[in-house]
C-alpha cells in the first residue's frame, strides 16, 4: 500500500477536519438545552482515525498520479458519509446504521433526501449537522471539479480545456490559490444569505442552516415543509435569488473579481441556465392557466422550477397536485442540473449544450454530406474526442438511470416512486415524485435494499459516474 500513501495522508486530513466540524453542534446542544454524548463521541472516533492515517503516512510522495486521484477522489466522499452518520446514529433520534449512512450520504453528496419523518421535533445539533454535511460537500465538489478532476480528464470541468485558446484566461497559476479563492466566495455567499434570510424574518439558526443548504444547492431543511414552512415572498425570493447564484460557474466569480465585469453576460452556459428557467416558467405557467386556474401561483411556479433544475430540492408548494405534465417536465428538469463548477448536479448544461450543437452537425452532414463542419462552443473548437467523452457520459448516465429504476422496482416500490427515486439519486435532488417520497414524503418508509441502492446513486451522481466506474476496471489496478 505504500503507493497509496498520498491517498491516506490526505483522507486523515479531511478526516480530523470532519471530527473538528462535529464540535460546532456541540455548541448548539449547549444553546439549546440538548446536551448528549453524540456528537463528543462520533468527534474523538473520527479525529482518531484521521490522526491514525496521518502520522502512518507522513513519508508519502506528495504528489498524486493519475490512479491515486481516481481513488482519492472515491474514497474521500466514501469516508465522509461513513464517520459522518456517527452523530445520527449516537444522537437520541437512533437511527438504524441503513438510515444514518442513508442521511450522511445524501448530506455530502448535496441530495437532499431524508429519512427523518418529524425534523421540527428533531434535535437542533443533528439538524446543524445535517446543514454542515451539506455545506461542506458544496464547497468540496467544487473545488475537486475545478482543481483535481480536469486533471483525471473526468468532470464538468473538461470544459476549461476548451473554452479558451488565450492564456489570459487562465485565472490563477496554482490549484491551491484557486482553491482558497473559492473557499472565501463561498463563505461570503454563504454568510450573505445568512444575513438576507435573518433580515427577512428567519430565526438566527434556521438562517444559518438554511444559508449552508442553500449555497449548497443542497434541500435539507429544519422543516417537513421545507421552505414552504415560513409561507414569506421575501424569504422565497431570496432563496431563489441564492440557488441560482450557487448554481453558476464558481470559476466565474473569479474572473468577475479579477477584472471580467460582463462574464456573468458573456458565459454561455448562464444564459442558456437562465433561458432554461425562463421557459419553463412560462411552459408551466400556461398549462396551469389553461387548466387548473386555482392552482395557479407564478411565484410556486418560479421557485419549484429553480429548486428541481438545480437539484435543491427545497419545496415551497405541493405541486404533486399539478398534474401530470407537470410531475413530467420536473423529472426531465432533474436531469439536466446547473452551470458546471458550481454546487450542482445533473448533466450539467455544457453537455446538454455540446450534444444540441453534435446533433445539429450531425444533421448538417446528412443534408450536404461532403460539407465539413466543425463544433465550436463559445467560440472554441470542440475535437471528435471530448464529444465521444461528453456522449459516453450522456449514455451511461441513463443506462445506470434505468438500472436503478429496475433495482428499485424489484425491491417492491411502485413505478413512480421507482423511476423518480432514481432520478433523484443519481441527479442529486432531494424530493422524489408520488406519495411516497414526493414533496411531502420522505425515505424513511422505504426497505433497507431500497436506502442502499439510492446511496449507490448519490454518490455516483455526486462524482459524475467515471470517477467510480473506473475502480471497477482490472486495469485500472495493474501497475
Amino acid at each position: 500500500m505504500s503507493n497509496y500513501k498520498t491517498v491516506f495522508f490526505t483522507l486523515g486530513i479531511l478526516q480530523i477536519i470532519l471530527g473538528v466540524s462535529m464540535f460546532i453542534p456541540i455548541i448548539a446542544q449547549f444553546v439549546y438545552s440538548e446536551i448528549d454524548s453524540s456528537f463528543f463521541g462520533a468527534s474523538i472516533i473520527t479525529i482518531v482515525f484521521g490522526i491514525l492515517f496521518f502520522l502512518s503516512n507522513l513519508d508519502h510522495n506528495k504528489k498524486l498520479n493519475l490512479q491515486q486521484a481516481f481513488l482519492l477522489t472515491a474514497l474521500s466522499w466514501l469516508s465522509i458519509a461513513i464517520f459522518g452518520s456517527l452523530p445520527f446514529i449516537f444522537s437520541t433520534i437512533e437511527l438504524t446504521i441503513t438510515d444514518a449512512f442513508f442521511e450522511s450520504m445524501s448530506g455530502i453528496t448535496t441530495t437532499g433526501s431524508t429519512i427523518i419523518s418529524n425534523l421540527e421535533e428533531t434535535p437542533k445539533g443533528i439538524l446543524l449537522w445535517r446543514a454542515i454535511l451539506q455545506w461542506l460537500g458544496g464547497i468540496g465538489i467544487i473545488v475537486m471539479a475545478i482543481t483535481l478532476m480536469p486533471i483525471m480528464n473526468v468532470g464538468g470541468m473538461q470544459l476549461f480545456k476548451i473554452s479558451s485558446n488565450d492564456s489570459s484566461e487562465k485565472i490563477l497559476p496554482k490549484s491551491k490559490e484557486i482553491a482558497l479563492r473559492l473557499i472565501y466566495i463561498y463563505l461570503g455567499l454563504t454568510a450573505t444569505c445568512a444575513i438576507t434570510y435573518w433580515v427577512f424574518g428567519m430565526g438566527k439558526f434556521d438562517s444559518l442552516t438554511h444559508s449552508m443548504t442553500t449555497i449548497a444547492t443542497g434541500g435539507f431543511s429544519n422543516y417537513n415543509q421545507s421552505i414552504g414552512y415560513f409561507n414569506s415572498v421575501p424569504i422565497e425570493i431570496s432563496s431563489m435569488v441564492f440557488i441560482i447564484l450557487g448554481s453558476l460557474p464558481f470559476i466565474a466569480y473569479i474572473k468577475f473579481i479579477n477584472g471580467n465585469r460582463k462574464i456573468f453576460l458573456t458565459d454561455i452556459q448562464i444564459k442558456t441556465f437562465l433561458k432554461i428557467i425562463i421557459a419553463t416558467v412560462i411552459i408551466l405557467s400556461v398549462y396551469l392557466l389553461i387548466n387548473d386556474n386555482d392552482n395557479f401561483n407564478l411565484r410556486s411556479v418560479f421557485f419549484n422550477t429553480v429548486s428541481i433544475l438545480t437539484g435543491t430540492g427545497y419545496v415551497s408548494a405541493e405541486f404533486d397536485g399539478w398534474g401530470s405534465f407537470p410531475l413530467t417536465l420536473f423529472l426531465a428538469l432533474m436531469f439536466i442540473g446547473g452551470c458546471a463548477g458550481s454546487t450542482t448536479c445533473g448533466i450539467k448544461i455544457f453537455r446538454i449544450q455540446i450534444l444540441y450543437l453534435f446533433i445539429a452537425n450531425q444533421l448538417k452532414k446528412i443534408i450536404y454530406p461532403k460539407g465539413v463542419f466543425i463544433i465550436k462552443y463559445d467560440q472554441s473548437s470542440v475535437d471528435d474526442k471530448f464529444i465521444a467523452s461528453i456522449i459516453s457520459f450522456i449514455y451511461f448516465y441513463f443506462v445506470i438511470f434505468f438500472a436503478l429504476t429496475a433495482l428499485l422496482s424489484l425491491t417492491g416500490l411502485d413505478f413512480i416512486t421507482s423511476i423518480s427515486g432514481a432520478a433523484t439519486s443519481i441527479s442529486n435532488v432531494g424530493p422524489g415524485l408520488g406519495p411516497i417520497i414526493g414533496p411531502n414524503g420522505d425515505f424513511s418508509s422505504l426497505p433497507d435494499i431500497s436506502k442502499w441502492i439510492l446511496t449507490i446513486g448519490m454518490i455516483l451522481g455526486r462524482l459524475e459516474l467515471f470517477a467510480i466506474l473506473v475502480l471497477f476496471l482490472p486495469s485500472f489496478w495493474r501497475n
